[in-house]
């Protein structure tokens, strides 16, 4: 059972505190209304990995930069015939699978960032919680489904070179090149009519 002093010692924090309540119920609340209000989220807010199937080429890239290997693809080789005549048949990759399994994956955006293809954009989507941690491999179709979600690219800076890509692009094409037949002037048979009959 606690003494006097110990009482005593009880009464300061306990008004300490009730002071700060007091201050602070007068203040407005900084938080908001969630799910009513929807927040207002930054530009490059990383919420889920959306995935434009039709670029991914399956060249396995993004798995093998994965830090947490949380991206399992899975594809078959088609042939495609030749077009032309004189043409030969090409294989081509076809993606069978595309998971993402985002109870392994941090967030970091190197798949974003390797892919070569431009198959992988962030999305600010951020709803997508599960009751059961294994529901959070999220297959093909479920990434391909926050592709609108992906905002468009923010403007160039208007002060900025322009890439190097346009300027190329606007150089007209060079023209054939000449190819010299006649001989060297220095060549004492180029002028004698003697040299071409023998």
């Amino acid at each position: 059972m606690p003494g006097p002093s110990n009482r005593r010692s009880l009464v300061p924090g306990l008004v300490k505190g009730m002071a700060t309540t007091a201050r602070t119920m007068a203040r407005p609340a900084h938080t908001h209304q969630y799910p009513e209000r929807q927040p207002d989220l930054a530009p490059r807010t990383r919420g889920v990995i959306a995935l434009l199937a039709e670029n991914c080429t399956s060249c396995m890239l993004c798995a093998r930069e994965c830090p947490d290997w949380c991206i399992y693809i899975d594809s078959h080789k088609e042939t495609i015939p030749a077009g032309p005549e004189g043409g030969r048949d090409r294989q081509q990759n076809v993606l069978d699978r595309f998971a993402i399994d985002f109870s392994l994956c941090m967030y970091c955006g190197i798949c974003i960032e390797v892919c070569p293809f431009d198959a992988l954009f962030w999305s600010p989507h951020f709803e997508y919680a599960e009751h059961d941690i294994r529901d959070l491999l999220h297959e093909k179709e479920q990434l391909e489904e926050w592709m609108p979600t992906v905002p468009p690219p923010p403007p160039l800076d208007p002060g900025a070179a322009e890439p190097t890509e346009a300027v190329a692009a606007r150089k007209p094409a060079r023209g054939p090149r000449v190819i010299r037949t006649t001989s060297k002037p220095d060549d004492p048979k180029a002028d004698d009519p003697k040299a071409g009959d023998a």
